[in-house]
């Protein structure tokens, strides 16, 4: 495949999620629903594809849509690639609190946020045990599927296509992306709904009716007072682009990434792996060590960049581009046969996904949040259901001008909480845990982590006073 293909196909996803913005623009119930841009872009291209247009015309001229086969190829291949840029990005330019504050303002997040998440996977695999597995003869790892796709999202199931198809579970990647889907659209209209009811019904300390969420949240254009800088530059021009510049920490993070990720594979092929034939490593995806080499250069920034090279808002305007462009590409290659060949599974697993976050969102938000617990919690349900970007989007329509705490504590809470699940090592390894270790100890396992939390939670954030 030539590089002017490859060129090609990711010009043609530009020009979609230009589409599907001004679709957004003319559709006044996609406002209401807030979509992203990148999913209504997805949408159409799956549409316009070989799994809807192309499935309609038959073995025609149309049998790739009005694409071609070789641009779906690169679509397809896309999400694992930029999955690393967006993990990557997590910490490069984010200035670390000292513990003691992270902890306090950040605790009950934490808390609430691996509540649900441990949840979602002892579910799930109960599920996988019940009738997934027996019934209808999917593999055990189908109990992993509603953390990959809820918290983990389009990336994290896109990062995990090899490990699906290498373990014997290629299907689940197709069921992971769509329930990635369900998921963002879920918490977008179910946050909504749920945030009508806070504002109509006292809940909310910072909304106080629904008509409140402004004309400009709402379309998503900035009016000109209101808009600003996507970066501030670091460097001249004259010596390197300041984007470019970003664009080689992220890359030394995610080669530091790789080379974390071989030294393991080769560590556990010398001991453990050959002594008891179980190999983990090599099933694990690169996109957690990409987090984990972003952290070690901002900690090697943090001590020795005394020119402060490093800008936070050019950092998120890359991360957006990769995450937006990962969502359209993942949707636009979605596989519909594999999940209609599986569509009582997959529904099984978005109903409990759905039902599950909504139920702990309300019941156990105001016992473990001692302060504001509608407008904090709201971000952890977002987070749990369709990612962390849908989570700061409800916090930001509850609280659009930051009266409470919300936004701070959820992102001191991506500090513990994103390098283990969403995405993080245990989301990664999950799979092959399930397949090496079997659905039972790691159910019993998860199962006393989710009550491990929910105490912790309930019984020591929720006892603390507004005040703390």
């Amino acid at each position: 495949m030539s590089l002017q293909i490859v060129g090609f196909s990711i010009i043609i996803l530009a020009a979609l999620l230009v589409i599907g913005k001004l679709i957004r623009l003319k559709i006044p119930i996609l406002q209401k629903l807030f979509l992203p841009t990148s999913l209504i872009g997805g949408f159409l291209a799956l549409i316009l594809g070989p799994e809807v247009l192309g499935r309609l015309t038959g073995d025609g001229f149309l049998n790739a849509g009005i694409f071609t086969e070789q641009m779906v190829e690169v679509w397809a291949g896309l999400p694992e690639l930029l999955i690393n840029v967006v993990f990557a990005c997590l910490f490069i330019g984010f200035v670390l609190p000292k513990p003691k504050k992270m902890w306090k303002i950040g605790g009950p997040q934490i808390a609430l946020g691996y509540t649900m998440s441990w949840a979602q996977y002892a579910v799930g695999i109960l599920l996988a045990i019940t009738v997934l597995t027996p019934l209808l003869g999917l593999s055990p790892a189908a109990g992993a599927l509603i953390e990959i796709g809820f918290v983990g999202g389009h990336g994290t199931a896109a990062g995990l296509q090899s490990t699906f198809e290498e373990l014997g579970f290629a299907e689940g990647y197709d069921l992971a992306i769509g329930l990635a889907t369900v998921g963002i659209l879920s918490g977008v209209v179910v946050g909504m709904i749920m945030v009508n009811w806070a504002a109509r019904n006292g809940k909310s300390k910072t909304l106080h009716h629904p008509d409140e969420i402004s004309l400009e949240q709402q379309t998503g254009i900035l009016n000109k007072e209101h808009r600003k800088s996507a970066g501030t530059k670091t460097t001249s021009s004259l010596s390197i682009e300041p984007f470019a510049l970003h664009l080689g920490l992220i890359g030394i993070s995610i080669f530091i990434g790789f080379v974390l990720l071989e030294i393991l594979i080769w560590l556990e092929a010398v001991t453990y792996g050959a002594a008891f034939e179980i190999y983990l490593f090599e099933y694990v995806p690169l996109f957690p060590f990409a987090m984990i080499g972003g952290l070690l250069v901002q900690f090697f920034l943090s001590r020795f960049d005394r020119y402060e090279l490093v800008d936070r808002d050019t950092i998120n305007t890359i991360q957006g581009v990769a995450l937006d462009f990962l969502i359209i590409s993942a949707m636009a290659s979605l596989s519909l046969q594999v999940i209609g060949d599986n569509i009582i599974a997959f529904i099984l697993l978005a109903v409990v996904g759905i039902v599950l976050n909504t139920f702990l969102f309300l019941y156990l938000g105001p016992k473990m949040i001692p302060s504001y617990w509608f407008e904090r919690g709201i971000g952890d349900f977002g987070q749990s259901t369709g990612v962390a970007a849908t989570g700061i989007m409800l916090m930001r329509i509850v609280d659009s001008e930051n009266q409470s705490p919300a936004l701070n504590a959820f992102g001191y809470k991506q500090i513990l909480f994103e390098p283990m699940v969403g995405g993080g090592l245990v989301t990664a390894a999950s799979v092959p845990f399930i397949i090496q270790f079997g659905a039972v100890p790691v159910l019993i396992a998860v199962t006393l982590l989710t009550i491990a939390f929910w105490l912790l939670g309930t019984l020591y954030f929720g006892k603390m006073k507004e005040s703390d």
